[in-house]
């Protein structure tokens, strides 16, 4: 029998389910329910994987496992979920592993520490200031003992015992640790435990509680104060062997302009300036990055010198050393300043006592003797000015600076 549909009112039959005209349902009581699936959400490949363990009445009997890798016949390699492994249902298991498929840096704590330190830098030497990456890169190479180590095994003696007994071959020849070294060891090993705590591969910072000798602060400490001014007797034994050791000339340049052993070995081609007479360099402070430094005229044979050898050799960096044997000359840096002015005392008969920091403590001291504006030597060796009229109402020009540095004899 037919009747109509109450929605189109077109024809329909009494038996029908619904309106074929329209979908219009006839017998509500009649309508199929949908279906509600029983299949579990399928994990990506190599992804991991989620068993059930049964026949062992286990109340949390879903397994969580992770791909770490594959084998050379392309078989996935996997081990348990960390921190928990084992869940009530499916459905938990698959959350914990979606929640571990957004970090799974989190979850390996098993790494060693040339793999903790391979990840670490990847970060931290991007944005790193260029002595502090330089610094803890050549601390790292005294870290061969605990580099195989898993990281959640370290503990505070042994890297203490790595400051202690920490060494490293250079030119077939074995060398210890220093006061600077260690400090450099101890400031690497707090920055990669930190990193470690944050990644939850350890609960706890070691290396904050692995002290360096306490010798090594008073060695420091001399170190930084104990500086002397080269006098005018050596200066003028300087003057006259530059042309039989290249080192005399880097010394005499950085009596001339104050900057420090660092800031010399970082000094590039393009940061001279032969036509204005004047170096923009510097590091460290707010103060002391990217100055003005004048090129004073009893100098500047050298630094044309240099310009033009660095010009000729497609060199980048303005100041390099001879290497032992008589082999090509490479960049400066503050070991083979350090190095070289050791040899270079003891052949000229100079204080024995010199370190590469002298020349700038010899600028600043030559430049207090003949006079130089108080405001003009901070500008130049990259000091910060308290005096806000100084600092931020008064506009020097490279031309007063040039006028003050020549007051220097």
């Amino acid at each position: 029998m037919l009747t109509k549909c109450p929605e189109c009112e077109l024809p329909v039959s009494d038996k029908a389910l619904a309106c074929p005209h329209c979908g219009y349902p006839l017998q509500k009581e009649a309508v199929s329910k949908r279906r509600i699936s029983n299949r579990r959400k399928r994990l990506p490949n190599g992804f991991g994987q989620i068993s059930e363990l049964k026949g062992q009445n286990l109340r949390k009997p879903f397994r969580a496992m992770i791909t770490i890798g594959k084998t050379d016949e392309g078989k996935p390699i996997c081990k348990l979920l960390q921190p928990e492994a084992y869940f009530k249902t499916y459905n938990e298991a698959y959350q914990a592993l979606m929640e571990y498929g957004k970090n799974p840096f989190d979850i390996n704590k098993d790494i060693t520490l040339e793999e903790l330190y391979q990840r670490w830098g990847e970060n931290y030497f991007k944005d790193a200031p260029y002595g502090s990456s330089k610094n803890l890169k050549g601390a790292w190479n005294y870290c061969d003992m605990l580099k195989k180590v898993k990281v959640r095994e370290i503990r505070a003696r042994h890297i203490k015992q790595c400051f202690e007994e920490g060494t490293v071959i250079s030119k077939g020849v074995e060398k210890h640790t220093t006061p600077v070294i260690r400090k450099n060891m101890k400031t690497l090993f707090n920055k990669m435990f930190d990193y470690a705590l944050e990644y939850e591969i350890v609960d706890r910072n070691y290396a904050k509680e692995a002290s360096v000798p306490k010798k090594d602060s008073q060695l420091l400490e001399e170190e930084r104060t104990a500086h002397i001014p080269y006098t005018d007797q050596e200066l003028k034994i300087l003057w006259e062997n530059i042309n039989s050791f290249p080192l005399a000339k880097v010394i005499l340049f950085q009596c001339y302009t104050g900057w420090r052993p660092k800031e010399l070995e970082s000094l590039k081609i393009s940061n001279i300036d032969l036509q204005e007479g004047i170096i923009t360099g510097g590091m460290k402070t707010k103060a002391g990055k990217n100055r003005i430094v004048p090129i004073h005229s009893r100098i500047l044979p050298i630094v044309e010198c240099w310009y033009r050898e660095g010009v000729s050799q497609n060199r980048e960096y303005l100041i390099s050393v001879p290497t032992t044997m008589g082999r090509k000359a490479d960049q400066m840096t503050y070991i083979r300043y350090f190095e070289n002015l050791n040899k270079l005392v003891e052949q000229l008969g100079l204080n024995p006592d010199h370190k590469p920091h002298d020349g700038r403590v010899t600028f600043v001291t030559m430049a207090k003797k003949y006079q130089m504006d108080e405001y003009a030597i901070k500008y130049i060796v990259g000091h910060r000015i308290k005096d806000i009229t100084e600092s931020v109402y008064t506009q020097r020009d490279t031309s007063w600076l040039k006028s003050e540095i020549e007051k220097i004899q």
